[in-house]
């Protein structure tokens, strides 16, 4: 199961939810939570829309550097930083590189995170004690849009839920949240020569 963009989990959302038009309270919230944020790691469970399913661990480092790595035996390592998506195969020792911005993702790396403008709110969605926000970029609404969901008291992210190009849906649900984590910038430096010969010694 080989993802190059992090997507998937099962559904936190019980019952019908009530649909509403963007609610501006509700993006002002979501807005703040993002902005307010420095680090965040977390297990992740990621399940495709065909099932298939894959655990690791999920780092983020606002503004703009993300890292996803898989636990065995999925060889796939992501990582976000410098405005670009990096894909690492440790089977193939393949690398693919794409623009942060040219993926539903990369919304959550925004600084600031703004949902106006370039980036289009589709709706939101309030049930169970859970908020649903959906966007895409404004210029390609083709191209995917992500569903961010999250806990409203206090505000917590504790899934997204991306819709790719193909109208493939993943999932990912976040477990075991750490706030406030300390970083090795390193862990993000995929364009460091040194970081792409550390790969190849632990292949």
């Amino acid at each position: 199961m080989r993802r190059r963009a992090i997507l998937a989990a099962p559904a936190l959302l019980a019952g019908a939810a009530q649909a509403q038009t963007a609610d501006p309270a509700a993006i002002a919230r979501v807005e703040a939570y993002f902005n307010g944020m420095t680090t965040l790691r977390a297990r992740f469970l990621q399940i495709a829309q065909n099932g298939g399913a894959a655990e690791g661990t999920a780092m983020i480092w606002r503004p703009g550097r993300m890292r996803f790595e898989y636990d065995p035996p999925e060889p796939t390592l992501l990582i976000a930083a410098d405005g670009q998506f990096f894909h690492w195969d440790r089977e193939l020792r393949q690398p693919t590189v794409v623009a942060v911005n040219s993926t539903p993702l990369g919304v959550l790396l925004r600084n600031p995170l703004r949902l106006q403008g370039d980036v289009t709110v589709a709706g939101t969605e309030r049930s169970g004690g859970l908020l649903r926000i959906t966007v895409f970029r404004t210029a390609a609404p083709n191209e995917g849009r992500i569903t961010l969901i999250l806990e409203e008291n206090p505000m917590a992210l504790r899934q997204w839920e991306v819709l790719d190009a193909q109208g493939r849906t993943t999932r990912v649900t976040l477990t075991q949240i750490e706030l406030g984590v300390r970083f090795d910038p390193f862990l993000f430096a995929f364009n460091d020569p040194r970081f792409r010969e550390e790969l190849e010694r632990a292949r």
